[in-house]
């Protein structure tokens, strides 16, 4: 899919429907899963990424398995950070995180295919600290699937990703990124997963056991599931499948059996 959002910026998604799928049978719900990048140009961000005629290929994290469980499900959605001339991108990051989320699942929506009001966010790594932002600032998605993330940025003081400022240099920008500023405002459900041997220096798992803690403690809804003996990346069968079986669990419970209730009605998933 090609697309605008808001400021003009160019964007793209890959598409995925079930099998035999018709519009006639009405939208459905959805899952986005994609990771932030930072460009110096509109330009540079909007230019075109990947191909419509290259195979499908199923990663261990990927998010595809859940069209086949009646998801609309729209991989590698475009979430440009952009900052021009003077300007650095992560000055004004979660604008532009919103704005780029926004876009997708509109424009999903207008095809037909996607229900607005059942969609779910996810990614891994800095894709984990976007969909803690995306619900910590704005009210899109139902649900979100975080693995292995950094949520507190004054953890990694030295810069990260391609902010090559210090903590000490832009304390403003450190803050006002970090989803952990705003665990009081998270009230969507979040599914935590993180490898208890994470060995990269950005996200070791006190990272989430933090933000876990500070979510819980002001009434929001979140589960923290810890692998044991895997790194950043996951590689144990019995992790990979757990990993799965917890995402879908996530992702029924919230996401495609979504329903308005009160805020202190508690939930009690089926594991």
């Amino acid at each position: 899919m090609k697309y605008k959002r808001a400021d003009g910026v160019e964007l793209t998604a890959d598409l995925y429907l079930p099998p035999g799928y018709k519009k006639e049978s009405g939208p459905l719900p959805g899952f986005v899963w994609a990771y932030p990048r930072e460009f110096k140009s509109a330009d540079a961000a909007g230019q075109v990424k990947g191909s419509p005629h290259t195979f499908t290929r199923l990663s261990w994290g990927g998010p595809i398995y859940w069209v086949m469980r009646g998801y609309a499900v729209l991989d590698n959605a475009s979430m440009p950070i952009v900052g021009e001339g003077d300007q650095e991108p992560n000055d004004t990051y979660v604008k532009q995180l919103v704005a780029s989320a926004q876009a997708v699942v509109d424009y999903a929506a207008s095809l037909g295919v996607l229900d607005p009001t059942r969609v779910g966010v996810g990614g891994h790594s800095y894709g984990a600290f976007m969909t803690a932002n995306l619900l910590a600032h704005s009210d899109i998605f139902r649900a979100g699937i975080a693995r292995s993330g950094a949520y507190n940025r004054t953890l990694t003081p030295f810069g990260f990703q391609a902010e090559e400022r210090t903590y000490w240099q832009a304390p403003e920008v450190y803050y006002e990124m970090s989803p952990f500023s705003y665990a009081d405002k998270l009230k969507e459900p979040i599914l935590f997963i993180h490898g208890e041997a994470d060995n990269n220096s950005g996200t070791f798992p006190i990272q989430t056991e933090r933000f876990y803690n500070a979510i819980k403690g002001h009434g929001g809804t979140a589960r923290y599931v810890v692998l044991p003996y895997e790194s950043h990346g996951y590689a144990a069968k019995e992790s990979i499948l757990h990993t799965l079986w917890e995402m879908d669990i996530w992702l029924e419970t919230y996401v495609k059996k979504a329903k308005e209730k009160p805020k202190d009605e508690k939930v009690n998933l089926k594991y």
